[in-house]
């Protein structure tokens, strides 16, 4: 499993819990694995991840007192049947992401190495942690 963490410089706090995906056993086109294709596969996971929550949202839950409780402690108890609808459209998400990065809005680090160069061949295994670091830029800068 491939681990997923997101910071933003000065902050404490991580952007969002960290996660793990399955590691697909090539880099999906049998050549070696470089920062381009990692940052496409992981975009796109996140894709089906937000459809599949999205269409999850549309059913309305029966929660239980427990579930209440760990719901209403964090700020919100949602059951579900929102209706809210966002196409995503996967290419679109792709070209936003790899944009961003050739655009310096945030890093890449795989394993504590920092990569810069989108199309230089990587080494990722199962036990590999990707930490997306989001950069902020000073007033007036």
């Amino acid at each position: 499993m491939l681990t997923i963490s997101g910071q933003q410089l000065g902050k404490r706090k991580r952007l969002f819990d960290d996660y793990s995906i399955p590691l697909p056993p090539d880099s999906g086109d049998g050549g070696p694995w470089t920062l381009r294709k990692l940052i496409i596969t992981i975009v796109n996971r996140e894709v089906e991840a937000f459809t599949r929550r999205q269409a999850e949202n549309r059913l309305e839950k029966v929660l239980s007192s427990q579930q209440i409780q760990a719901s209403a402690a964090q700020g919100k108890v949602a059951m579900g049947g929102r209706n809210i609808h966002q196409k995503v459209d996967p290419e679109s998400a792709v070209a936003n992401a790899l944009q961003a990065f050739e655009d310096g809005l945030y890093l890449v680090m795989l394993d504590g190495v920092e990569h810069r160069n989108l199309d230089a061949v990587i080494a990722v295994n199962e036990h590999s942690r990707v930490t997306f670091i989001r950069l902020v830029f000073l007033a007036g800068a």
